[in-house]
């Protein structure tokens, strides 16, 4: 039999990890799912084109994705799963199979496939509707894009709670400096941090410290989000250092009344910046993250050929 897809393997995969309801290492379940699934040796070393991965493990992982984001499952510690409380309701329920249509039912699987382009949701439904992908593969290659970079953030975000307060003030000055604030990299580092009257640290506007920008940064989980009075709060810091402009990072995201009094300021400009902002920032500009594959897309060289005599 071919390899299943990654969405035919969250059903059998949600089950195994049900078993007796302990953390199970990925690779023992990776195991027991090909053995339960009958794969043959040949299918089961049949590499990616890249050669880095096997089909298999590859579709394995991206299943586990699917049922992480929708919260049937939960990932305690690196290389290691457990079932959730909703996947225990999910299985009670006895679906004929899990896939992305029905993981559509929870609220943070929508939230992870919205935060894919625009471009990309209006595909998912006409997939949904029609039954077709009417795409080209050049569609294709960037909708993949898409979905990995979306999931590349929030695995950002996870590493990110995980670090103290004074690691995440230091991470935020890193990236400021890698979009190109501040002087050197020791201008960076020496920066004073920690709790400073609603001031976390500073950075130089430009190399040669024509003006400063001050910041602020809250490493908090999603359901604490920021609202206007912590706004004001370093609005009043800023004021007190004489300072009209400043930076307020979270790990988490504002609310609408916060948005809203930033928008109206005249004295002093804050930019807010939430988590999944500060990750793409991160992705953009080669902090925290490392080039894991390089395709080359190529094409005919039509001045090639107008210069050439056939």
């Amino acid at each position: 039999m071919p390899v299943p897809t990654y969405d035919e393997l969250m059903l059998p995969l949600l089950k195994l990890a049900a078993q007796d309801g302990a953390e199970h290492p990925i690779r023992d379940l990776r195991a027991q799912l090909a053995q339960q699934i009958e794969l043959t040796p040949e299918e089961r070393i049949l590499k990616l084109p890249s050669g880095r991965q096997t089909v298999f493990d590859n579709r394995v992982g991206w299943a586990c994705t699917h049922l992480r984001k929708a919260q049937l499952i939960d990932s305690p510690r690196r290389g290691c799963i457990r079932i959730s409380p909703r996947g225990r309701k999910v299985l009670a329920e006895n679906p004929p199979a899990i896939n992305d249509i029905y993981l559509q039912r929870f609220d943070e699987y929508r939230q992870f496939k919205e935060r894919t382009t625009p471009d990309e949701r209006d595909r998912q439904n006409t997939v949904e509707t029609t039954g077709t992908k009417q795409t080209t593969p050049d569609e294709m290659i960037r909708d993949a894009h898409a979905i990995l970079e979306a999931n590349l953030r929030d695995d950002l975000l996870d590493k990110i709670k995980q670090m103290d307060p004074g690691a995440f003030e230091w991470l935020v000055l890193r990236l400021l400096h890698a979009m190109g604030y501040g002087g050197s990299i020791k201008d960076v580092e020496g920066v004073p941090t920690g709790p400073d009257g609603g001031i976390d640290g500073l950075i130089k506007e430009d190399k040669l410290g024509l003006d400063t920008i001050y910041i602020q940064a809250k490493r908090w989980d999603n359901d604490n989000t920021v609202g206007r009075e912590k706004i004001q709060a370093f609005q009043g810091a800023l004021a007190g250092v004489g300072a009209r402009k400043g930076v307020f990072m979270t790990t988490s995201s504002f609310t609408q009344q916060a948005r809203t009094y930033v928008e109206r300021l005249r004295d002093s400009k804050i930019v807010l910046i939430d988590g999944q902002q500060l990750a793409q920032l991160m992705i953009e500009h080669d902090v925290g993250v490392s080039i894991h594959q390089t395709f080359h897309l190529k094409r005919i060289d039509e001045d090639f050929f107008s210069e050439v005599e056939i």
